[in-house]
Parts: C-alpha cells; sequence; structure tokens
C-alpha cells in the first residue's frame, strides 16, 4: 500500500463511523425527541437525549456539592436513597438557611466567586436573581421528553431550568387553652374583626404566605387585608420557630398566618397539645426549595442527576419522613392528600417569579414594621 493512500483510507473509516453512530442515533431518537432537541439548542439550552449519557457523565464526574434549605436532619437520608442508585457518585450537602446567609450566597454568586457548589436553591425572595446563575440545561423538555424521570409540573416552565421539590401550606396557629377553638377565625378577613384588635395575635413580616394570597384572591383584596392587618396592631414577628414556641407556651394566643408544617412539628413537640394548627380556605400554598444546577457547576451531571432523584418518588417519601407535610404538591405525597378538595390560592410556577415584588407590595402596605423583642 503506498503511504499516500493511508490518509484517503483513514477519512473513510472515520466518515464511516460518523455514518453510522448518526444513523443508530435517528434511529433510536423519536422525531419529537429530536424536535426538541433542536428547538431546546435553537434558544441556548443544553438537551440531552438520553439518560444513560447523563448517568454516564455523572459517574466520570464522580461527586457534587449541595446547598440546601431542607433541613439539615433531611440530608443524610436523601444522599443514602441517592447513593442506593449511583455508589460511586459522592455527595456533599450542607445547609443554607436563612435571608442573610441566602443574600450573601446571592453576592458571591454574582461577584463569580462561588467555583465549588453544583446545585443550589433559587430562594423566594430573590428568586429571579437566582433564576440567571441556573445552568440553561432545559430541564422542563428533557422531563416531557422522558428523558428525565421528574414530573414536568415540578419545573418552572418560565425558566425551564428550576425544579421545585417542596410546598408550603399556610394556615394559622392558636393556643387551645387561651383562646377557645369557636373563637378561632374561620376565614381571613376575621382576623379583622374589633375582637382583634389591639396586640391579640401575631403576624409575620417575612410576607411569603400573604404574597401566596395573591393569585387567588388579587392584589387589591391582598394589599386592602395587609392594611387592615396593619390597622389592628398585632404582635409583629420575624421566623416561624420562635412565634409557635410562644403560642405553644402560652405567651400568645394567636397566630394569623404561619407555615402548616412547621406548626404541626412544634405540635408534635408539644407536651401539652395545646398549640392547634388551622387550614383557612382559601389555602395559601407555594412551592418551596426550587433547586437548579449552578452556571459555574464543576460537576452539573451529577447534580442533574442528584434533582431528578429529589424529585423521584423515592427523595420525596425522604422528605416527607423527615419534612412532614413538606413534599412537592404534584408529588402525590403529604401535601397533596392534605390539600385535596380545597380551595387554594396557588403560587406556583405560573407566578412564582411575581414572588419578590409581591412580598415587598405586602411589607410596604404593612408599613414596614419591625419585630417586637
Amino acid at each position: 500500500m503506498k503511504i499516500g493512500s493511508v490518509k484517503p483510507l483513514a477519512s473513510s473509516i472515520v466518515l464511516a463511523c460518523w455514518f453510522l453512530s448518526s444513523h443508530a442515533f435517528a434511529a433510536s431518537a423519536s422525531p419529537a425527541l429530536l424536535k426538541a432537541k433542536q428547538e431546546a439548542e435553537s434558544k441556548g439550552f443544553i438537551f440531552e437525549t438520553s439518560h444513560d449519557e447523563i448517568v454516564a457523565r455523572a459517574k466520570k464526574e464522580g461527586k457534587l456539592r449541595v446547598f440546601s434549605s431542607l433541613e439539615s436532619d433531611t440530608f443524610k437520608p436523601l444522599i443514602e436513597s441517592f447513593r442506593k442508585k449511583y455508589p460511586s457518585i459522592e455527595v456533599r450537602m450542607e445547609e443554607l438557611s436563612g435571608t442573610e446567609a441566602t443574600q450573601r450566597f446571592l453576592l458571591e454568586l454574582k461577584a463569580g466567586t462561588v467555583k465549588d457548589f453544583d446545585v443550589a436553591e433559587a430562594a423566594s425572595d430573590f428568586y429571579n436573581e437566582f433564576a440567571a446563575h441556573a445552568m440553561k440545561f432545559d430541564i422542563l423538555g428533557m422531563a416531557q421528553q422522558g428523558v428525565l424521570a421528574i414530573n414536568s409540573r415540578m419545573v418552572d416552565s418560565n425558566y425551564r431550568n428550576l425544579v421545585s421539590l417542596a410546598t408550603t401550606i399556610c394556615g394559622a396557629a392558636y393556643n387551645k387553652s387561651r383562646v377557645s377553638p369557636d373563637k378561632v377565625p374561620d376565614r381571613w378577613e376575621d382576623f379583622l374583626k374589633p375582637e382583634f384588635k389591639g396586640r391579640k395575635f401575631i403576624a409575620d413580616i417575612r410576607t411569603q404566605c400573604m404574597a401566596a394570597m395573591i393569585p387567588g384572591l388579587g392584589e387589591e383584596w391582598v394589599l386592602n387585608y395587609a392594611r387592615g392587618l396593619k390597622e389592628q396592631q398585632p404582635v409583629w414577628v420575624r421566623g416561624n420557630t420562635r412565634a409557635l414556641n410562644s403560642i405553644a407556651v402560652g405567651e400568645q394566643a394567636l397566630h394569623q398566618m404561619t407555615f402548616y408544617s412547621s406548626c404541626m412539628r412544634a405540635h408534635r413537640k408539644d407536651p401539652t397539645k395545646s398549640l392547634v394548627c388551622k387550614i383557612i380556605e382559601p389555602v395559601p400554598v407555594l412551592i418551596r426549595e426550587t433547586h437548579h444546577v449552578l452556571t459555574a457547576a464543576p460537576h452539573p451531571y451529577a447534580a442533574l442527576l442528584f434533582i431528578e432523584h429529589e424529585a423521584s418518588p423515592e427523595g420525596q417519601k425522604v422528605i416527607d419522613d423527615y419534612e412532614p407535610l413538606k413534599s412537592n404538591l404534584y408529588a402525590e405525597g403529604e401535601v397533596a392528600k392534605i390539600i385535596k378538595g380545597k380551595r387554594l390560592s396557588l403560587n406556583d410556577h405560573g407566578t412564582f417569579q411575581n414572588t419578590p415584588k409581591w412580598m415587598k407590595m405586602v411589607l410596604e402596605a404593612f408599613g414596614f414594621p419591625k419585630a417586637d423583642k
């Protein structure tokens, strides 16, 4: 064989291999899948057509690091359940809790100094700002096409790369030794009655639950209601734990609106069982724990697999087991059972991008109060 004939032969072999692999891909990928990939990539998204390929890349990466505001008790069982599927991938989870810590992390993201985290949460206070730092995986498209085993209703349809893993139900709380159950409001507007004026109930200045009333009742109604609450001169608080403890021990009698899961957790720890949690319709419901792969993630495919696992029945069961009444409302867990048949005001992916604006509007209607000491 002449030396000059080697290069054409090599080129022919490469071309043949490319043709065969392309033909195999076209045969295995459905027209709908190929169309979804093409549409996603035309908009700048990353779209993988094979779950096996995602797994192979994730195993090659071998590890990931997660920043999460799930309870720290949830981390170990969640990691263990993930590693039953993927034992070769190491996972490290760290807790991100509180507005100050979240804001600090966001500033670090904006400054480009976050280099070693793969997954983070888009907190409701800064949802759109966090979304700007999410890697452009078309998670929604891959979920719809069955590449990722994620219920597509758990994915933000606007951003396409944010996955809600949990839900918060908002309700009232009271101490049954201090207020008779028949005197507790059955409607939200009952808190505006004269008998509840003058430090008769607690109101939270972190306004996530109030903002969640807007999809169901409208901005005007909620802002007028917030102004009415201000005129009632409530005891202003910041955060669920301290407020619920004060009700459990009888320091306060009534909480206008709190996280139902936090209330039930405090109720289970209350030896007197004086703390009672009450659902009032329309029930404010908001999505939580919206995880995404960070743009600068060093292990993006391992991160993608981990988010898929968090959204899976196994992952959702861990959340329900260790953080009762907090699973995603579309995951058929405890939350879905509680809200079934009830009238809701649902702040989900269709409206959640408005949450920072709505929270600010409600706080302004409150008059920018400070928590009572």
